[in-house]
């Protein structure tokens, strides 16, 4: 936005009016356009510089989500495999060792044992629930990688942007205005 202003705004100098005022001012107004190319070219020169920089941050950026989705596909592979390992492990304690403790506490009838039932159940139902909160966490992962993409390629049109405004614009006006 700055290099468009700065652009634009070049050479808009008040004009004196009239036919007289073009002639007499001629030759001062050759050295102002001097001066005023000179200062808007230093202008023009920081905000290339400063271009630059944001262009680095931008491929940094860039190069950083990168990593990011490939972190974030592997957590998602992970979470799926410890989900998958707790779903089965939970599903064979609740079909083996559950039912067994719950024979034994029928068949005693000590309270000891039921009670030994009932806390194996609640931990079972914990079990499940941290289950259900994996789940959870890998759709937040799902929903994160299109995200990631949608901001790396945001970050890179920007990027282009100031690459054409580096290479093209303030080139073509330096030439325009030499």
């Amino acid at each position: 936005s700055s290099l468009v202003v700065e652009l634009k705004g070049f050479g808009k100098e008040e004009d004196e009016g009239g036919f007289l005022g073009f002639f007499k001012k001629k030759r001062d107004k050759l050295e102002a356009m001097k001066t005023s190319y000179a200062k808007a070219e230093v202008n023009v020169d920081k905000i290339a510089d400063q271009l630059q920089k944001h262009e680095l941050t931008l491929m940094k950026d860039i190069a950083m989500m990168d990593k990011m989705y490939d972190m974030n596909q592997q957590y998602h592979k992970e979470l799926t495999m410890y989900i998958i390992a707790g779903k089965l492990r939970c599903k064979e304690l609740r079909e083996t060792e559950l039912p067994r403790l719950q024979k034994v506490a029928q068949e005693s009838g000590k309270t000891e044992d039921a009670q030994a039932a009932n806390d194996y159940a609640n931990m079972l139902g914990r079990f499940e629930k941290k289950l259900h909160d994996l789940e959870l966490t890998r759709m937040v992962s799902v929903q994160m990688s299109p995200q990631i993409r949608m901001i790396q390629n945001n970050d890179s049109v920007m990027a282009e942007k100031i690459r054409s405004s580096i290479v093209n614009t303030i080139p073509l006006w330096k030439s325009q205005m030499t």
